[in-house]
């Protein structure tokens, strides 16, 4: 139990908790995410959470990976929210362990709505999202009052695997001063010509950060017109968030964060 001067809420059996495990370092995890590792019966986890953030599941605990990786055989969407269900309903305590942010791009709203259908209780706890965390990690700021006020957070991600069909290119580049893709490192150079294109300069700062917040984070700094090449150079792994507009250009300054710390 955490020794705290005040209560956390009980982790009743019957019930599943959506719970953010953050970009990587566990020690990004939430009080309550802390409190429900150490308390589930039975823990299902995305394939992008931290193995050290897993292990810190209660001895004895049913740890199970349902994650989906891109081009990997993986569990669908309707066969996870089906096995929360079942676990719930056999009266264990089940933790849905997720990447990031449960409703940041993580599908976390589609399991909480399984959940109601099936009447299971539930609680949803926010984590540190990868789009913020993450690119903290690599010294860059989601915002700077001298770079931008406004932000978009964007997925490079779409139901088939490409950048989805209904972005408004235009807009996007007219409306936000910094853009924030998630699970864009197979769409690099669509997102550098459709930005360029739609009015974004070829010399704008861009940047790479593959395994943000984990012993192996690495950071390609670019710009939109080199970004796929100097991606492909460097061979970054995913997962990888893109960051695009002035704020990259601080992280020659703020760049504070070594793997080894």
């Amino acid at each position: 139990m955490l020794d705290l001067p005040f209560d956390l809420p009980a982790f009743e059996p019957g019930t599943v908790w959506l719970v953010g495990a953050g970009p990587g370092d566990p020690g990004l995890l939430s009080l309550l995410a802390l409190h429900a590792l150490r308390q589930a019966d039975a823990v299902v986890h995305d394939a992008l959470v931290d193995p050290r953030v897993v292990g810190l599941a209660r001895p004895g605990a049913m740890v199970e990976s349902m994650g989906k990786r891109g081009g990997q055989p993986s569990p669908r969407q309707p066969e996870i929210n089906a096995r929360l269900v079942e676990l719930a309903a056999r009266g264990l305590r089940v933790l849905r362990l997720k990447g990031g942010d449960p409703f940041v791009f993580g599908r976390g709203a589609e399991e909480a709505l399984g959940l109601v259908e099936a009447g299971i209780p539930f609680r949803v706890v926010p984590g540190v999202s990868a789009g913020i965390g993450g690119l903290a990690y690599a010294g860059i700021p989601v915002t700077a009052r001298d770079c931008n006020s406004s932000v978009a957070f964007v997925t490079g991600h779409g139901q088939d695997g490409g950048i989805p069909d209904d972005f408004d290119w235009d807009g996007l580049a007219r409306g936000a001063q910094v853009m924030v893709f998630y699970m864009a490192l197979r769409q690099l150079d669509l997102v550098a010509d459709r930005l360029q294109a739609a009015g974004r300069a070829a010399s704008e700062p861009a940047a790479v950060v593959s395994r943000a917040a984990t012993p192996r984070q690495r950071v390609v700094e670019t710009t939109l017109a080199h970004l796929a090449r100097d991606v492909a150079t460097a061979n970054l792994e995913p997962p990888a968030l893109l960051v695009v507009g002035g704020v990259v250009e601080l992280r020659q300054r703020l760049d504070w964060w070594r793997p080894e710390d």
